[in-house]
């Protein structure tokens, strides 16, 4: 039986959630205003064990605090496409303070033609900031889409020290 654990936890841009199984880390909850936003968000059924995710909690709130940090953490993704796990594992490849395009990840998992599509399976990434998919710009240096919107894709990209000058209307 698949255990499910979650944890919310305050960082200094709001309040996040984790979720992970016995397998890994599942989803991510991005800053929000409250905790019960929060935890609206997170699968219900689960089991709140704070004790379980410490280690990241702390990578988290030094990232959100704009301290460089690594999410070498084990991720389950048993719920998605091997197309989407090929463009999140490259994805992955993107180190802190670089961003690369969606031509790029395509060219990486051996699909020059697919930028689209690349596109489409980050925007169903469930662990962003895990894998930085808010790294990933369009090709003519516009910003693309971000499922936590825009405005949380330009904090996370100056965290970790660009200018962000081409935003989109």
């Amino acid at each position: 039986m698949v255990m499910v654990y979650f944890s919310v936890f305050l960082t200094t841009a709001g309040w996040a959630g984790l979720q992970a199984s016995n397998s890994g880390l599942q989803r991510v909850i991005l800053p929000r205003k409250s905790d019960s936003e929060v935890r609206k968000l997170l699968s219900a059924g689960a089991e709140e064990k704070p004790d379980t995710f410490t280690d990241i909690q702390k990578r988290l709130c030094a990232y959100f605090s704009g301290r460089r940090t690594d999410f070498p953490d084990k991720l389950d993704f048993s719920g998605a496409t091997d197309f989407q796990k090929r463009v999140w594992k490259a994805t992955r490849l993107i180190p802190y303070g670089v961003m690369q395009n969606y031509q790029w990840i395509a060219a990486q998992i051996g699909r020059p033609g697919a930028a689209r599509a690349v596109g489409n399976a980050l925007g169903k990434n469930p662990v962003p900031v895990i894998v930085p998919c808010h790294r990933v710009i369009a090709s003519d240096g516009g910003l693309g889409g971000f499922t936590g919107g825009i405005s949380v894709k330009i904090l996370l990209l100056r965290l970790e020290g660009h200018q962000v000058f081409k935003i989109p209307l």
